[in-house]
């Protein structure tokens, strides 16, 4: 059984997202990846920071987390990126079943 759940992290361009999602989806860590452009704020080494970003959402099996965290920071660029998970708690049931054939 599994504990589907969403990751989420950012990366600084389109192309990174990309090949962060395709790896992810190859590998069999995620059922689906959605990628969007956001504006992001936050405090880096001691400054207010405003940036161009792109989310990932990731669809997956909870219990791959590790597996998922492992991968993200082999592949990005940023020294810490976002790597945070949260449960799906409540969902269509077929599109749950769908995650799970995916993986």
């Amino acid at each position: 059984m599994i504990t589907p759940g969403i990751v989420l992290t950012t990366v600084g361009c389109r192309e990174e997202g990309d090949r962060i999602a395709t790896a992810l989806i190859t590998e069999n860590l995620a059922a689906c990846i959605t990628l969007f452009p956001i504006s992001s704020i936050y405090r880096w080494q001691g400054e207010i920071c405003n940036a161009s970003e792109i989310q990932l959402l990731i669809k997956t099996d909870l219990n791959r987390f590790e597996q998922i965290q492992a991968r993200i920071q082999q592949l990005h660029s940023y020294d810490l990126p976002e790597v945070v998970a949260l449960p799906i708690t409540q969902g269509s049931e077929a599109y749950l079943t769908w995650i799970q054939q995916q993986l």
